[in-house]
C-alpha cells in the first residue's frame, strides 16, 4: 500500500484505539524507515525514526473482532509508558481490510485507509 510505504507496522506500537461513527482509529508510535516521506533522523538510542501517528479506517460498513481495551493487557515500559503491542498483520481483502494484533482479529467491511503523522 503506497500510503504505508516505509512504515513498519510490526515494529510500530499501538498506544490506543477507538471505533465510533464508522471510523476505526489506532494511535501509534510508528516505526518509519527511509523509504517514507515522513522519515527523519532517528533520536539518540533509536535504531529508526519513531513518530506519533494515526491509522484510520474511515467509512467502514462494519467492524468485527475488535477487543475492548479493558480486556487487553498492556506492556509497561521502564519509563512508565504503556502500549498494546504491534499491528501483526494488515491485509487488503475483497470486502475491505483485515488486521491482527493484541487488540483482536479484525475484519473491516468497506472503508478507506488513512495514515497521518502527528509530530
Amino acid at each position: 500500500m503506497e500510503v504505508l510505504k516505509g512504515i513498519n507496522l510490526t515494529d510500530s506500537f499501538v498506544l490506543d484505539w477507538s471505533y465510533e461513527n464508522n471510523c476505526l482509529c489506532f494511535e501509534l508510535e510508528a516505526s518509519i524507515w527511509p523509504e517514507s516521506r515522513y522519515y527523519a533522523e532517528p533520536k539518540l538510542n533509536e535504531y529508526t525514526c519513531y513518530r506519533k501517528a494515526i491509522l484510520q479506517f474511515t467509512n467502514a460498513v462494519s467492524v468485527s473482532g475488535l477487543k475492548p481495551k479493558s480486556v487487553v493487557i498492556p506492556s509497561i515500559d521502564p519509563d512508565g509508558s504503556i502500549d498494546y503491542g504491534n499491528i501483526d498483520t494488515l491485509q487488503v481483502v475483497d470486502s475491505g481490510f483485515e488486521l491482527t494484533g493484541n487488540f483482536g482479529n479484525i475484519k473491516i467491511s468497506g472503508g478507506e485507509l488513512l495514515f497521518q503523522i502527528h509530530t
